[in-house]
């Protein structure tokens, strides 16, 4: 069969690939059509970096190679049938291996020798994602919405292969030097994750399910009296009337919760007027199983209520009968000219800050059912619903408050990372949820966590020591105070840890949005070129400058020096460690890395609970010639951050002739402040200079740490010899 195909050169370093049977269109997927992909958002000028030689495109081949010509893949075949659609490479590199594919699996981040089945799944794939990158310097993106199968040299050795049900053959490809760069160059064709809230990087407690008004106001009590920082407080399913109320009339449950209309108009003598004197944020349940394809439609110009009166639907979501005009459809939940976000504006006006949005219904596949605002059937339709529920819900909030939405949700598909957060699902809060995030960091997912396991001292490192940090009661009595108090004492203290790394979470978050990078980063990404990271499940950098080991005691520290940041203790990298100890009251292994900056603030009961007044470097200089940080502020809150009402000052770190110069180039809109320095892994210095001026510092030489106070910003010398 001769091929009809075409190249569209997106940017330098990137071509997408369409190939169909002859005579027959191009077409684009779901995600061109609602703009899930910005093709138009980016630069195509520049000296081509990716070649494709398309001479035997028309009989499914072509290659693909850099500038120099070193080729990166060969296209053997591309084919046609009436189940889908065929694309095989082959794999002449023995040793050229791949990551990706989201939360599709939890036991590997390399995938050579196996099987990808990409279609979002209740537990065993919540966000598969249709994009893989080489080792060899290439990443290809899979444009479809329909179930993609594939094969890395599972079934032949010598074979890359993936089959798309949707029938079409439309990939993007790009180059790079490396996975950091492919990284940074999907995110920018499918979205950076937008900036959420800064509150959201606190710590959330979610209320039992069978929690009423004076349940939570007693929890919300008790997590200030106990002194554990937390800055959300969210109710699980029982906050409905009727539990589980898929429909647009969902209310307030009038035995748990009852608040009437008259409440609403005085709302400071409501419960939740209550919790947000006490500085916390309110999170509510949801379930979905609305039709958002209507919504979407009207915004890409169509009239799809009008449209589907003069459309019969022929499946099981309809009934047809000759005696009238229009099917009677299943679903009775739609309203088709309403968009979903509209009936929940009613719960943000009583005071709702964002909605969990469980698997519910988005994760099961409706085989039968079509849906009536586009006329899609579920198998098109099934993994780009999650992208429509989370885009709605972040820019419906968006367009009601005029503040940053916090949309949290289990299930996603291909660029799902710029609009949301997510949780691991119903998959608890052991290790085996770090492998799924570990490969949705892979595909440039930042905002993620887990379930924390609360009376369990590794559970508890974990749960804290994530970019965002939960406890969720459920049905349970996971409350920090009835764990005991041993595990009582963790929660304390890693609340306490977590609230003063805020200042260096937050700053490494607006990274996050600039590069696509993941605050969460594999160390399979981090030192792509050591092997002996490829298969590490339990360890990964918690933003640049801090190494998180969960559960196992046998670690692996590559290259570099680390900083216990237990003990002060320093270890060269390179190294397996075969019984490494961590004390008997923390839960696993933290590090600081070599050029370290790591700023931490006051503890404070919710992050805005005053202005963060002081603020202290910690630096672990290890080997390091240079390193820099810097430090983000701004509101938390509004979208002001985007018209450049922001204060970013440059903390940097130099190895000098005589020792080490830290200079804080503070930020004149940034606040006022007292600095001071940790600096660890290091002598007793002979002399200490802050802007020429002599500084006595205290130096604890158990640790090999020198503590700094009352540094000015400008330069500090810490003189060794």
């Amino acid at each position: 069969m001769k091929l009809n195909y075409q190249i569209t050169r997106i940017t330098a370093d990137c071509v997408r690939i369409q190939i169909a049977p002859e005579h027959k269109p191009m077409s684009g997927s779901a995600l061109n059509r609602y703009g899930f992909i910005f093709d138009d958002a980016v630069d195509n000028s520049g000296t081509p970096q990716l070649q494709i030689n398309s001479e035997n495109i028309s009989t499914g081949k072509l290659t693909a190679c850099n500038a120099e010509n070193l080729e990166y893949f060969r296209m053997i075949n591309a084919s046609f049938s009436d189940e889908g659609s065929l694309v095989e490479f082959e794999l002449f590199d023995d040793n050229e291996d791949y990551i990706g594919f989201g939360d599709l699996t939890r036991d590997r981040i390399y995938h050579r020798g196996y099987k990808a089945n990409c279609t979002v799944s209740n537990v065993a794939s919540y966000i598969p994602v249709p994009f893989f990158m080489s080792t060899r310097g290439y990443a290809i993106m899979v444009n479809s919405t329909h179930q993609v199968i594939f094969d890395m040299g599972c079934t032949d050795k010598k074979k890359l292969c993936w089959f798309d049900k949707s029938g079409a053959i439309d990939f993007y490809v790009w180059c790079g030097r490396d996975f950091k760069e492919l990284i940074d160059r999907y995110t920018r064709l499918t979205g950076r994750p937008e900036l959420p809230p800064k509150w959201s990087f606190g710590l959330w407690y979610i209320a039992r399910t069978q929690a009423n008004d004076a349940e939570v106001m007693n929890d919300a009590k008790h997590f200030r009296e106990y002194n554990i920082p937390c800055d959300v407080f969210g109710l699980e399913p029982g906050w409905m009337d009727t539990v589980y109320d898929f429909s647009v009339d969902k209310a307030w449950s009038k035995e748990r919760f009852p608040l009437s209309d008259y409440m609403f108009k005085n709302y400071h003598h409501t419960f939740i007027s209550a919790l947000k004197a006490m500085g916390y944020k309110l999170e509510l349940w949801l379930c979905n199983e609305y039709d958002l394809s209507f919504e979407e439609e009207r915004r890409i110009g169509n009239n799809p209520e009008e449209k589907e009166t003069h459309t019969p639907v022929f499946c099981k979501e309809a009934e047809i009968d000759e005696h009238f005009s229009h099917p009677i459809y299943m679903d009775k939940i739609t309203k088709p000219e309403e968009p979903w976000f509209k009936h929940l504006e009613k719960f943000v006006d009583w005071g709702a800050d964002f909605f969990k949005q469980d698997g519910a219904n988005q994760v099961c596949l409706h085989p039968d059912r079509v849906w009536r605002g586009n006329g899609m059937l579920d198998k098109e339709m099934h993994n780009l619903y999650p992208l429509l529920y989370s885009r709605q819900m972040n820019e419906g909030f968006a367009k009601f408050t005029n503040r940053r939405p916090l949309v949290f949700t289990v299930s996603g598909w291909l660029g799902f990372q710029h609009y949301c957060g997510t949780w691991t699902g119903d998959t608890g809060g052991r290790i085996e949820t770090l492998g799924a995030m570990l490969n949705t960091s892979c595909v440039g997912h930042s905002w993620a966590t887990n379930d924390m396991e609360v009376a369990q001292a590794e559970g508890i490192h974990f749960g804290y020591l994530l970019p965002w940090s939960q406890i969720n009661s459920w049905n349970y009595f996971r409350m920090p105070w009835l764990q005991g108090d041993k595990f009582l004492a963790m929660h304390q203290y890693y609340a306490r840890l977590r609230s003063q790394l805020i200042p260096y979470i937050y700053s490494n978050a607006y990274q996050a949005t600039q590069t696509g990078l993941p605050v969460l980063m594999p160390l399979a990404i981090e030192y792509q070129s050591d092997k002996a990271c490829r298969n590490i499940l339990h360890e990964y950098l918690f933003g640049r400058d801090l190494l998180v080991t969960i559960y196992k005691h046998d670690i692996y520290l590559p290259e570099g020096s680390w900083c216990d940041f237990w003990s002060g203790k320093v270890y060269s990298g390179n190294q397996h460690i075969n019984d490494f100890q961590w004390p008997a009251e923390r839960g696993g292994g933290l590090f600081l890395r070599s050029g370290a900056i790591v700023p931490m603030g006051e503890v404070m009961s919710h992050t805005a609970a005053k202005k963060m007044e002081k603020l202290d470097l910690v630096i672990y200089p290890g080997d390091a010639t240079h390193s820099e940080f810097t430090l983000y502020e701004d509101d938390g809150i509004t979208f002001e951050y985007r018209n450049g009402k922001y204060a970013k000052s440059l903390i940097t770190l130099d190895r000098t002739e005589s020792g080490w110069l830290v200079e804080i180039n503070a930020d004149s809109a940034s606040e006022v402040r007292e600095w001071s320095i940790t600096l660890c892994g290091t002598e007793n210095p002979a002399k200490v200079l802050n802007n020429g001026k002599t500084v006595a510092g205290v130096f604890n030489a158990a640790r090999n740490e020198l503590k700094l106070s009352n540094i000015q910003p400008g330069k500090t010398e810490i003189i060794c010899k």
